[in-house]
């Protein structure tokens, strides 16, 4: 545009080459165009003022999923199963739930899934015995549940006391009845990317993402905690095929622990798409090891003493607060990926219920053994 036009020539000429731009057809158009709107050079003055100086908006928080509300879908989704599964002539589904001792957050978690199966339709039980029990005594006792034709599915609330082995305990539950998914076998088939019962808090992470739409098909993914009941099996649902029976994330996963390098740990989680926490480490995961926009499950619990009021409470592996300012999405504690562990234990005993998982006794019992 040339200099010795006034300004009003300068926008006018302007107006023109916008105009045609927008409407490249010939040059009457481009002419009817811009004397149509001569009349808004006021306006169009304003805009170019507001696209000069106007100041970027400040990014937004981390959507904060709630565990709870995409627990609830799950819950009314096993409702209306049981209730097909009920009305077709089948018994209800009952699950029963093995306490020992008087560990109070034991106690609190036994309450929780009990609730849950009576909200869904799903019958429970809960078997408390004393501390002292010796493992034969447990072990008798999860085989008559385990051979109980009336129990569909069977859990062992853990931890257990320390003079019983839980890797014992854990594989003396059937596996068709096992909706923890912590036997032998069904760990052995999830490795294998076959159909079983899937660990309820590593499938509620699998379901938290699919369910909130973070991709992971050829992202990366750090796993921080490689708990043979909930880090592990994790990685194992992140990483693998996604075209197997059991279907997986095709992501590329690191797996990182305790004896990490905390400089290591960074390294590998600034680049990652994902992060899941679940080290049982307050503030493992900081603001300053994540990029923008990275999606962050935290799986951690951890009771810690409040500075202001002296109470113990609940908090995660992440730095809520920081992380949240920096991250795409990521997950609250208390109200994140507890609810969903409930919530597919509710969908675990249905299976059972159903008999989808049967495996030869004879099978059962050489895994249960070796």
């Amino acid at each position: 545009m040339t200099s010795d036009l006034n300004p009003v020539e300068n926008l006018r000429e302007e107006l023109k080459l916008t105009a045609g731009r927008r409407h490249p057809s010939n040059l009457r158009e481009l002419e009817q165009f811009a004397e149509e709107e001569w009349t808004k050079l006021p306006l169009l003055v304003s805009l170019r003022a507001t696209r000069m100086f106007s100041i970027p908006s400040p990014r937004q928080e981390a959507v904060v999923i709630s565990g709870k509300k995409l627990a609830r879908q799950i819950r009314d989704e096993a409702r209306v199963d049981v209730e097909k599964w009920v009305l077709a002539g089948n018994r209800r589904p009952h699950l029963s739930v093995v306490l020992v001792g008087d560990n109070p957050a034991s106690h609190s978690y036994v309450l929780n899934k009990t609730r849950a199966a009576a909200d869904v339709g799903i019958s429970s039980e809960t078997i408390l015995k004393h501390s002292d029990i010796s493992e034969e005594e447990l072990l008798d006792l999860i085989y008559k549940l385990s051979t109980d034709h009336r129990v569909d599915g069977l859990l062992v609330q853990l931890p257990l006391p320390e003079h019983i082995d839980e890797r014992t305990i854990c594989n003396a539950v059937s596996p068709t009845k096992d909706v923890d998914g912590f036997h032998v076998v069904n760990v052995g088939r999830m490795c294998l990317d076959q159909s079983t019962m899937l660990p309820a808090t590593p499938w509620g992470v699998w379901e938290i993402i699919k369910r909130t739409g973070i991709p992971t098909f050829g992202k990366n993914v750090v796993v921080a905690g490689r708990s043979k009941n909930v880090g592990m099996p994790i990685a194992m649902l992140l990483h693998t095929d996604g075209r197997h029976e059991r279907p997986g994330g095709d992501a590329t996963v690191t797996i990182s622990h305790r004896y990490t390098p905390k400089e290591q740990l960074r390294q590998h989680t600034k680049i990652a798409d994902i992060i899941v926490a679940a080290a049982g480490i307050p503030n493992l995961i900081t603001a300053d090891m994540i990029k923008e926009g990275a999606a962050v499950i935290d799986v951690g619990i951890n009771r810690v003493q409040d500075p202001v009021t002296g109470k113990n409470r609940l908090v995660g592996d992440v730095d809520f607060e920081g992380v949240r300012q920096k991250a795409g999405f990521i997950t609250p504690v208390p109200g994140g990926v507890g609810p969903m562990t409930v919530a597919m234990l509710m969908k675990n005993t249905i299976k059972a219920a159903k008999n989808v998982l049967l495996y030869p006794p004879e099978r059962i019992r050489m895994a249960a053994a070796s």
